[in-house]
């Protein structure tokens, strides 16, 4: 697999409240010269099999501090960008070393950095992860719960873990507006978030009833195509422009 193969989209993160953009998700694409684009369901899978995961996730780490930068050079406001890391990843010995140094080479605030980790990820070695959640916690990145809701964890352990957002899965949003049971565990999550001080982020908004009642219900952030698909870095530049 060669790295030139692979770029960045960046899925908006919108203000419930105001609807403006503050801030996005680096979504990794692969364009394979033979096969074309090649969704990440289906190569991330295989990948997270061996250590090429911990080499992609670099990638894109180094690559969102690198786009970062170079939007700041362009003088654009500075808006945190959340990175996807595999379980694999988030245990490795390799991991907070790697942050530490590509934040340093790019100048990047940590605060611009957020890491997003599966909720299922963590329901493995409890304690392992707690560590290496902590260990990176103290880089002063961001730190966010994907898929919320979908990993079957414990609540105890919710309150154990040094997050900050918990982002509420999209198989719970698709139907929020109409579907009683969706829209009670969509409920449960925000009121659990709220209680713990977290930030609350609905993942795959893509109507107008889905957002107003998350409005309703003090969602703090949304993602999805209901405002923008995907976008590259040059049209995330005007946006932000």
């Amino acid at each position: 697999i060669q790295q030139n193969q692979f770029f960045l989209h960046y899925q908006t993160k919108v203000s419930c409240d105001t609807n403006e953009v503050i801030g996005f998700e680096a979504l990794i694409r692969w364009e394979h010269p033979e096969y074309g684009i090649i969704s990440p369901a289906d190569f991330i899978p295989i990948m997270e099999s061996s250590s090429l995961i911990i080499n992609v996730g670099e990638w894109v780490l180094s690559e969102t501090c690198r786009q970062l930068a170079n939007w700041r050079q362009q003088g654009l406001p500075a808006v945190p960008v959340a990175v996807n890391i595999s379980g694999r990843h988030l245990h490795d010995e390799s991991l907070v070393p790697f942050v530490k140094q590509i934040t340093q080479q790019y100048d990047i605030s940590s605060d611009l950095l957020e890491i997003e980790i599966t909720e299922g990820v963590l329901t493995g070695d409890t304690e392992q992860s707690i560590a290496a959640l902590q260990a990176l916690k103290a880089t002063h990145i961001r730190l966010s719960i994907d898929d919320f809701g979908t990993g079957y964890s414990s609540l105890s352990y919710l309150k154990r873990f040094p997050i900050d957002i918990l982002k509420i899965d999209r198989s719970f949003i698709s139907e929020c507006d109409s579907n009683q049971e969706d829209a009670a565990i969509c409920t449960a999550i925000i009121t659990l978030a709220k209680n713990l001080g977290l930030q609350i982020v609905a993942e795959g908004v893509e109507t107008a009833e889905q957002l107003a009642f998350l409005k309703q219900h003090e969602c703090d952030i949304y993602q999805g195509f209901y405002f923008s698909k995907p976008l590259d870095s040059e049209v995330v530049a005007t946006l932000l422009g």
